[in-house]
Parts: C-alpha cells; structure tokens; sequence
C-alpha cells in the first residue's frame, strides 16, 4: 500500500513484508500463538540470511512485532499506531465497553470468541475502520487510488477466509505470552494524537511505554491513525538510527 516507497531508494532500506499465517498467501497454522510468529521470523531471517533486521508493527500488527522484539529476532522494533496490551489490567478502565466485552470474551471463551472474529469480511473491515476513523484518516483512506490499494489488500488479505484474522485478534485481545518489560531492544512508540479507533491504544501508548524499558514515545497532535502513511519517512528514519 505504499508505505515508505518514495524514500527506500534514497535511505537504502530494503523493505519486507511478510503475510502471517492464514492471511494472504500464508498457510494457516491454527492454534499458533505470537511466540510461534517470533519463530517463523527466525526461520525467515535464518533462510534468506537476513543480518540487521528492524520490525514495523502497524495496528493489530504490534504484539507480532513485539513478540520478535522480546525473542531478540530483530534489533529494533517501531510501532505505528499499535494495537495495546488490551487485556492488561491497566487498559480495563480506559477501553470502550464494547471492547472490553470482546477482550471479556477472549478471556474465558477463546474458541467462542474466534468463532465471532471469523464473522468479519473485507466489507466489514472497510467499515469498521472508516467507522471508527477521525476525518484526518477517513480523508486519507477514501483518497480514490489509496482506497482502491485498501481494498485491494483486504480482500489479498481474506482470499484464503476469515480463519488468520481471526486467530490474529484472539492472540492480540489475549495477555501476550511474553512481558514488555523485558524486552531490551530499542522500541518506537508512534501515535496520532486524533486517532479514534478503539482498537489502537487508549492512551496512545502512554501506559505501554512505561513497561517497556527501551521505548520512545511519540504522538504527532495533528496526526490520526493513518501514520504509516502520513509519517512513513520519519518513522523509517527513525527507525534505522536505533
């Protein structure tokens, strides 16, 4: 979709996305946990012969990136607008009821609850996250070529069904197998100080960064969810120097 394609040249940052398990053209890989996504990169990185690798985590994407974090598999990690610890008890009273519903949920009925996450489509996806957007996003996701690549990696995404998103949320709305406190390689923390979504963080971070000893907090006040795109350079530049 874009994501730092106008300055990887001039930085010489080779960028590499990797489609977990069930989702794109992954195979699916029921039951895996976001240690087992930390092991799948230490096979990726072990095959290719990957030296220096950094981790970007965008939304549902930042326990994934975290767990590599924690496991050592990469040497620095930058979240963007980063799903938080959700079921951590500190998050409780700052979360949207309906969310604290589906983390409730998770808890104690984890197969009921990844019946339910199965429930989504790349429709619904679409409206959810333009739902729940500020107009500083919505502007920026509805722009007619940028919607066209959303919509086009959405239903990449869901070709093979609705089974890797779900298990992807089930894990992300669980406590992570792995303390961020722990975690000893340099961590970036971006949020946009107008980002809405119920999903990200509550605090934008605030609560994150202080269990994680290594990270770097930054919320851009101007600046809505959509950072991987609006902030791609710096968070890139950012990223490489740590």
């Amino acid at each position: 979709m874009g994501f730092g394609s106008a300055v990887l040249e001039q930085t010489g940052i080779r960028l590499i996305s990797v489609d977990r398990p069930g989702l794109g053209a992954s195979t699916p890989m029921p039951q895996r946990s976001l240690l087992d996504w930390a092991r799948d990169i230490r096979n990726f990185r072990v095959a290719r012969a990957l030296n220096g690798l950094r981790a970007v985590g965008f939304s549902q994407g930042a326990p994934f990136a975290l767990a590599c974090a924690a496991t050592q598999e990469v040497e620095a990690v930058a979240l963007v607008s980063g799903g938080d610890e959700l079921a951590h008890p500190a998050m409780r009273a700052l979360l949207h009821p309906d969310i604290v519903k589906l983390v409730d949920l998770t808890a104690t009925e984890p197969a009921q609850a990844e019946a339910f996450f199965a429930g989504m489509s790349p429709q619904m996806m679409w409206n959810m996250v333009i739902g729940m957007s500020h107009e500083a996003d919505r502007a920026v996701y509805t722009e007619p070529r940028f919607a066209e690549a959303y919509r086009r990696a959405l239903d990449e995404a869901f070709s093979q069904g609705t089974a890797g998103y779900a298990r992807d949320t089930v894990l992300a709305m669980s406590r992570w197998p792995f303390e961020p406190e722990s975690i000893s390689v340099p961590v970036d923390l971006w949020y946009g100080g107008l980002d809405t979504s119920t999903v990200h963080s509550p605090d934008h971070g605030q609560t994150l960064a202080t269990r994680i000893p290594t990270a770097r907090r930054r919320v851009e006040p101007d600046a809505g969810g959509a950072l991987l795109w609006t902030h791609a350079e710096r968070i890139l530049a950012s990223l490489i120097v740590r």
